[in-house]
């Protein structure tokens, strides 16, 4: 079809996604890119949050992710991360427990009791839960 993109989303347990799209964005480490057709080709790294990708009826459609790479060659575009999920399958309750226990670890080193280690995957569980709070918030209803 003129003005589509292939997008085929890849996680360590299956093929979450492999679908066509007019537009797709995603969060890299640098920052969100957005591909349409005939973009350059490029490789990125995933950050934490929001793939977004609207179909060819044009309805947007949202999938959290976390880490890996991001393909672009010949319009497709391949998503290949540890964790991906459609929103409609966020657990919000457990994304808010995960804060909850990043928090509690970040405060324990902030009085001396953790390790420096413990801070760096502190922080990145709390921005993973976070990033899925924010996603389950975008649910249709």
């Amino acid at each position: 079809m003129a003005g589509t993109l292939s997008l085929r989303v890849i996680t360590p347990d299956r093929i979450l996604l492999d679908t066509t799209a007019a537009s797709i964005s995603f969060p890299t480490l640098d920052g969100s890119v957005g591909i349409l057709k005939d973009h350059a080709p490029m490789v990125a790294a995933l950050g934490v949050g929001e793939l977004t990708y609207r179909g060819d009826s044009g309805g947007e459609e949202i999938l959290f992710v976390a880490g890996g790479f991001a393909e672009v060659r010949s319009n497709t575009v391949r998503v290949v991360t540890d964790v991906s999920e459609p929103i409609s399958e966020i657990d919000v309750e457990r994304a808010d427990r995960a804060a909850e226990r990043a928090r509690t670890r970040l405060k324990q080193y902030e009085s001396n009791e953790g390790e420096v280690l413990d801070v760096l995957r502190a922080r990145a569980a709390l921005a993973r839960a976070i990033a899925r709070q924010r996603a389950a918030g975008r649910r249709r209803i």
